[in-house]
């Protein structure tokens, strides 16, 4: 009996790895009549569900195109091998994405070329994963409009769901980008031209949510074509499409209130946004927001704002920085009404006439300044009101020496000065990581210069140090958070070493022992948050910890 079991073991063991073979092979066996063969093998498949919804895309699956232009080297499918699918002939794959691989195809009946998109998991896939492509095909398929992608059929062969699209063998707007800034008057044009297609694609009820330079094709005459509809979102209330709260999307391009993850509030603005990101990166070379990580890049987007475009570029025009700019807006009531209304402006642009994008005033650049640089404007403030506190003590009070007094507003007027010069290193240096530990040595330093001016080791000054270790954390940098950790306690151990040396006496010694176990706790507990959050950054960019 034992034989037989064993027997029966290795029979099951046999038939799984053929069933594995088949499918690395890129041939889809049949999965009822496995399952009709080996019902034992149901969970096992099961569990292969799983993994396979679970794998984190490869770098070669970022962002679906239908045009090799943004894609590994074209490749046959197999070993140059024409492969038959239903009525179609795989020739040569040209892009693949998370949920599809598209194929360069000729259709039998009508001997014709199309682009043929292939669901990624085949009889592996999840119903979400199916229904979401499903989703794509017939929100694709609705639309007619010289400047979108069309698809000519959708169906199911083998348990694998494809829908056939028209071939745009040019290239696309990201390689477009990677030549440099274009001519204003050419990114405006064609920003235009899209404008106008996205406003067709929200006439049907339909939101891209994924609109960047790669899913816009460029035919050979240049022509816009957009594609890729795989996070389009339906407006139709009942759609199932439209519940799901993750945050997807491509972070340089997504919306705030998308990157956020309020799903309420994507709506056709939030496409207008991305359009304007769009605009953004063919004037500057580079999207408004890029980050060393997606979720360095989140951040900015919900809390930053871009750097201006004449900064970047200063041949961009005034006008067009201003509609950029407008489409770029953090509340989506503040940026243009719809796509045709970017179009409309981006027209008058073009036709030389007055834009309706007006710029701000003072108090509303002076927040987006604020937001533009962050960490300058708190420190700027900080001083300031430090600044302000400190002469009204030495006007109302008139216990301060003059030369105290002077001391410490010219340390405070030397601690903004460094905050301008490590901001300016910050955005121009090489390599920003050493203008951050460069910027974090200079406040515990010449918070250090106040404390010893002011000769106060027991002051309310002093919160400043944990206040540092804290504000560290914001740049999400475990090293930083150790480095500004170890300065502060070091400079306040060389302030109880000054005040020792100069006859003090430590009345309150064991007051300076917890503060120091303070600052080493608060540090390591802002370290480890820190550490939490880029794991889980790691983890959405599919790469291990280091």
């Amino acid at each position: 009996m034992a034989a037989d079991a064993n027997s029966h073991d290795d029979a099951l063991a046999a038939a799984l790895d053929s069933y594995l073979a088949e499918l690395q092979t890129g041939r889809m066996p049949d999965r009822a009549s496995f399952l009709a063969r080996h019902p034992e093998l149901a969970a096992m498949l099961d569990c292969l569900d799983q993994l396979e919804q679970l794998a984190p895309p490869s770098s070669a699956q970022a962002g679906a195109v239908n045009s090799s232009a943004d894609s590994p080297v074209p490749r046959q499918p197999e070993a140059g091998a024409v492969i038959d699918f239903d009525r179609y002939e795989l020739l040569e794959e040209i892009g693949r994405g998370g949920m599809g691989v598209v194929y360069k195809a000729r259709q039998k009946g009508l001997d014709r070329v199309v682009a043929l998109k292939i669901i990624l998991a085949g009889q592996l896939a999840s119903p979400e994963v199916v229904r979401r492509f499903l989703a794509e095909s017939r929100a694709a398929a609705r639309l007619q409009h010289p400047n979108i992608v069309r698809v000519f059929e959708a169906g199911e062969f083998q348990g694998r769901h494809f829908f056939a699209m028209e071939l745009v063998t040019g290239s696309n707007l990201a390689a477009l980008a990677r030549r440099g800034p274009l001519d204003p008057m050419d990114a405006a044009r064609l920003v235009s031209t899209v404008a106008r297609a996205v406003e067709h694609l929200h006439s049907q009820g339909i939101i891209h949510r994924d609109l960047k330079p790669s899913n816009i094709l460029l035919d050979e005459n240049g022509r816009p074509f957009v594609t890729d509809f795989g996070l389009a979102k339906l407006l139709d209330a009942q759609s199932q499409v439209t519940q799901s709260g993750v945050i997807a999307g491509t972070p340089s391009y997504m919306p705030p209130e998308q990157a956020a993850g309020r799903v309420a509030q994507i709506g056709p603005r939030s496409d207008v946004y991305s359009l304007g990101a769009i605009l953004y990166e063919l004037l500057a070379g580079r999207p408004p927001f890029r980050a060393e990580s997606p979720l360095d890049t989140l951040v900015q987007v919900i809390e930053s704002e871009p750097t201006l475009l004449r900064d970047v570029n200063p041949r961009v025009p005034r006008e067009l920085e201003l509609i950029c700019l407008r489409c770029l807006e953090k509340s989506p009531d503040a940026r243009y009404p719809s796509a045709a209304a970017l179009a409309d402006d981006l027209e008058r642009f073009l036709k030389g006439d007055a834009v309706e994008a007006r710029p701000h005033g003072v108090w509303q650049q002076a927040r987006r300044w604020a937001r533009r640089e962050p960490a300058l404007a708190s420190r700027l403030i900080g001083l300031a009101i430090c600044a302000l506190i400190a002469q009204a003590n030495y006007l109302a009070l008139h216990n301060v020496p003059l030369s105290l007094h002077v001391n410490v507003m010219v340390t405070l007027a030397v601690w903004m000065l460094v905050s301008v010069a490590c901001q300016w290193l910050l955005r121009h240096d090489r390599w920003p990581g050493a203008a951050r530990f460069v910027w974090a040595a200079a406040d515990v330093l010449l918070l250090t210069a106040v404390l010893k001016e002011d000769d106060a080791l027991v002051s309310p000054i002093t919160v400043g140090y944990p206040m540092l270790i804290a504000a560290s954390g914001l740049w999400f940098r475990v090293p930083l958070v150790a480095f500004t950790t170890v300065v502060s306690v070091l400079c306040y151990g060389a302030l109880l070493a000054d005040n020792f040396a100069n006859g003090g006496i430590f009345e309150r010694w064991n007051w300076h022992a917890v503060f120091v176990v303070t600052l080493g706790v608060i540090g390591f507990v802002v370290a480890y948050q820190v550490r939490r959050v880029r794991a889980l950054s790691r983890f959405y960019e599919g790469r291990p910890l280091p």
